[in-house]
């Protein structure tokens, strides 16, 4: 089997999924990740899929060209073994809470506060310089039109042990600087 990221993205409308899912069975191969969205009338789709050995990513793109077509989507289908530094590509620890093979924990971490440019990079920026890996991110407006309260959901992966600790009030120590609140929280198999 190989592997390949699929990634589509267009005006939402019903039965892209349907359509897609719907290719790929024909080719015989299997959603193994995925994650699909729709932001402000925008649908995007990310997904990891296994297919028999004899087919390409040229085969998976001109199968699906003609579900791009009548969706107006755009599609690019890539080959984990051409991307450049698909082997550093991780993941999310195999047992939440739990340190994997690479010595990192998975944390949940919630952010919430009036809506300002600089959050996303603020967070994320301090995750990365303390070890943290930005594995699920999610946005959203909520509130009045004229006092939106921004929120932001992501799951990262931050060293085990001490160093995630002093990570994770890194991070408490930017949200305050940002005038956000935080609140992070280490992923447990049976909160989840």
């Amino acid at each position: 089997m190989s592997r390949f990221s699929l990634s589509a993205i267009g005006v939402d409308r019903p039965g892209i999924v349907a359509a897609v899912s719907g290719v790929l069975v024909e080719l015989g191969s299997n959603i193994e990740d995925s994650t699909m969205s729709i932001l402000q009338g925008q649908f995007a789709i990310l997904l990891v899929v296994s297919v028999p050995g004899d087919v390409t990513a040229t085969v998976v793109e001109e199968a699906l060209a003609p579900v791009a077509e009548r969706f107006g989507l755009l599609v690019m289908v890539r080959s984990f073994a051409e991307a450049a530094g698909s082997a550093a590509a991780g993941g999310a620890p195999g047992a939440p809470g739990a340190p994997d093979a690479s010595g990192v924990e998975g944390w949940t971490i919630s952010v919430h506060g009036a809506d300002r440019s600089g959050i996303v990079y603020g967070i994320s920026s301090t995750l990365a310089a303390v070890g943290g890996n930005v594995i699920d991110l999610t946005t959203h407006l909520v509130g009045e039109p004229d006092a939106p309260v921004y929120v932001m959901t992501l799951r990262a992966t931050l060293p085990a042990g001490p160093a995630g600790e002093k990570a994770v009030a890194e991070v408490g120590r930017c949200a305050e600087a940002l005038g956000v609140h935080c609140n992070v929280q280490r992923d447990e198999a049976e909160l989840l």
